[in-house]
């Protein structure tokens, strides 16, 4: 694909096939992730993967327990609580692979630039005819010392950036953007 179609045909896609993903497909998408620009060539970021659906299902459940339970404690609003409680809600949505986007650091502009490397793993994924979701309501659950611990992650990083990965059941047409909003300065 040409550079401006990936990003223009870039989706958050939320239901996944049954294909596996690889380790070598997963290694050249955290390749292209980490050609992104960063503060100062710094570069401080981590990636942590996990593979196969059964393993990253009882994470799921798991984040979604953690997040019902301490709702209140996050800054996510409220008003999520209807969707987060439907059984019907799979927080990775069934996705086989997650990448953990971290940042080895709470160093200035390291979370931007791993922000950098996670869109770079997207559009990456999209050029190979992947879909990929960013999942933020996973952040604060990935980044408990205990789930560190038992996901080993270095418990010093950060979580930035919990991707899924998958082949798409199929592509979800876009939402639409607004038209630039220009403040021309000088």
């Amino acid at each position: 694909m040409e550079l401006m179609d990936v990003i223009r045909n870039r989706r958050a896609v939320r239901e996944y096939t049954d294909a596996a993903m690889d380790r070598a497909t997963i290694e050249r998408l955290i390749g292209a992730a980490i050609l992104a620009p960063s503060a100062m060539n710094q570069q401080p970021w981590a990636f942590g993967v996990l593979l196969g659906r059964e393993q990253i299902e009882s994470c799921a459940k798991r984040a979604k327990d953690w997040l019902l339970a301490s709702l209140a404690q996050t800054s996510y609003n409220p008003s999520i609580r209807h969707m987060v409680e439907d059984p019907q809600f799979a927080l990775f949505h069934h996705a086989p692979a997650l990448v953990i986007v971290l940042a080895k650091s709470s160093g200035t502009q390291a979370a931007e630039d791993c922000c950098l490397a996670a869109e770079n793993l997207m559009l990456a994924a999209r050029n190979e005819g992947l879909g990929s979701c960013w999942i933020g309501f996973a952040r604060p659950w990935l980044d408990l010392p205990a789930t560190k611990a038992e996901l080993k992650l270095p418990e010093q990083f950060h979580v930035v950036a919990p991707i899924v990965l998958g082949h798409p059941k199929a592509w979800p047409e876009s939402h639409g953007r607004n038209s630039a909003e220009i403040h021309w300065l000088g």
